[in-house]
């Protein structure tokens, strides 16, 4: 579990806040030697002064050399003092402005205060969390103005010091929400060695895992000395708070799950999936040359490349029809067409095409039901067979208003062919020890790997029928050792 301390110059600068044994004097934490290994430490940089080798700069300087994550950061502290440093941060923001001064008088100049990335007028909130996950300051003031566009003309880190009661009142209400732990009184609970957030998109239509796997997760989590929380994308300030991250949510390397493995990683936490992992399976050109380089089984495979009509011949004379085209990085079958003659060829091609400039061409096997093998530290957890939709040739059937999917079948790993399990955990060695759900086709007594998908599918119901809440429990116990080993620095 993070151990939260808030460093100020004196202990009277706490005085309107309520009494908390957290909050020490930066002369306290300078003559700190060492702390318990069993924790890590997160500091909130409270000094009043963050200028270059005042107390407040030394604070975040110390507590970086210490192994401590501090907020805010030297890096933060740096950036925010030079507008030259800052600016290059603020370049794409030009849109997010524009939505917030729709309407506006383009003759005011306006500040804000944004307090661990909330703020008090909603309108600028989406802003103040932007900023905050890019300079990560306790308060911070924004100043903005508009030239040929409205823009950032300059942002400060101030000091908790100096505002009034009304800012005061709005600090305190943010800090607690950033950090509960901070004054929060205690429960009548077994303590909790270690704290966990699941990452979920509660509006996203096909998650990786439905509610009660959600439940049975954190229920399980406890049970070993886990505290399991779950977060969102507006919860990214958050993260140092926690031992680790799980993301349960549909990832790609476009969209902010990937920044969220990326900056859980800096931080220390152990992360699933870990960005190499992502990186990795969300592209399936790369696993084409990976599954060849390593001498994975897999079906005959292309590329294709934009503008390059020669691939489409060649295609056409090796692997005749029909034939599988993807994008990259599709997933739930999304992006993925069989086409059955040169016309169709052509015609989806130049579709996917305006989505990538790379497209891959793969063999058909047709098959009444794809093997799921899900692998975690190099070790099959479970084995399903997924169903194709009746009267088509995937597992999943998107349509305008619903998406269709084929019944399943889950079962004990054992008694999945041997030929189908070698392949998987091949795959799987090639890319990291991350949990990974392998797909694999069966033809003829081999086993092909399809795809290797890095957040697979964890529902209640399917992927738990066969070891039940046993399957939460494996992967619960997998985090605990590996936040174990983090926390004695194996």
């Amino acid at each position: 579990m993070a151990r939260t301390l808030l460093v100020v110059d004196s202990l009277s600068d706490w005085n309107p806040y309520y009494p908390s044994d957290q909050v020490i004097t930066f002369e306290d934490y300078l003559a700190t030697e060492k702390e318990d290994s069993e924790h890590r430490v997160r500091i909130i940089n409270l000094c009043s002064s963050y200028s270059y080798l005042s107390d407040g700069y030394y604070c975040s300087l110390l507590a970086e050399a210490r192994g401590h994550h501090v907020i805010p950061s030297v890096k933060a502290l740096n950036d925010i003092e030079k507008k030259a440093l800052y600016q290059l941060q603020l370049e794409d923001l030009s849109q997010t402005l524009e939505r917030v001064f729709k309407g506006r008088d383009k003759r005011d100049e306006i500040k804000v205060l944004s307090f661990f990335g909330m703020t008090e007028d909603p309108a600028f909130q989406d802003l103040a969390r932007l900023l905050f996950e890019r300079f990560s300051c306790p308060i911070m003031e924004v100043t903005l103005g508009y030239a040929q566009q409205w823009e950032i003309t300059d942002l400060k880190a101030i000091s908790h010091r100096a505002l009034d009661d009304a800012n005061e009142t709005l600090f305190a209400t943010a800090l607690d929400k950033f950090s509960k732990k901070v004054w929060r009184k205690g429960r009548a609970r077994k303590a909790a060695r270690y704290d966990l957030a699941i990452l979920v998109n509660p509006s996203e239509t096909l998650p990786p895992s439905n509610r009660g796997a959600l439940k049975k997760f954190i229920g399980i989590g406890r049970e070993l000395g886990i505290e399991i929380e779950l977060i969102t994308q507006q919860h990214y300030g958050r993260l140092p708070e926690f031992d680790a991250l799980f993301i349960r949510e549909t990832t790609a390397i476009d969209n902010y799950t990937y920044r969220f493995a990326k900056k859980a990683e800096a931080e220390g936490l152990v992360v699933i999936d870990d960005p190499t992992s992502i990186l990795r399976c969300t592209n399936k050109v790369y696993l084409a040359d990976l599954f060849r380089t390593h001498k994975v089984p897999s079906p005959k495979t292309w590329i294709l490349h934009k503008g390059n009509s020669r691939h489409l011949d060649q295609l056409e004379s090796k692997a005749g029809f029909p034939v599988v085209i993807k994008i990259p990085d599709g997933s739930f079958s999304k992006g993925i067409v069989k086409v059955n003659n040169r016309q169709e060829l052509d015609e989806k091609v130049a579709e996917l095409f305006q989505k990538s400039a790379l497209l891959l061409a793969q063999e058909f096997l047709y098959t009444d039901f794809d093997w799921r093998i899900g692998v975690f530290n190099n070790k099959a957890l479970y084995a399903c067979r997924y169903y194709m939709v009746k009267n088509h040739w995937q597992i999943y059937r998107h349509g305008e208003k619903r998406t269709d999917s084929g019944h399943f079948e889950t079962m004990p790993t054992f008694e999945a062919p041997k030929s189908v399990l070698d392949a998987a955990l091949k795959a799987t060695q090639a890319i990291g020890n991350g949990l990974y759900g392998v797909d694999v086709k069966e033809k003829d007594g081999k086993g092909y790997v399809i795809e290797v998908n890095d957040n697979p599918n964890i529902d209640r119901g399917i992927e738990d029928k066969y070891l039940g809440d046993e399957l939460y429990r494996q992967i619960m116990a997998e985090f605990l050792r590996r936040m174990e080993n983090s926390s004695k620095g194996v």
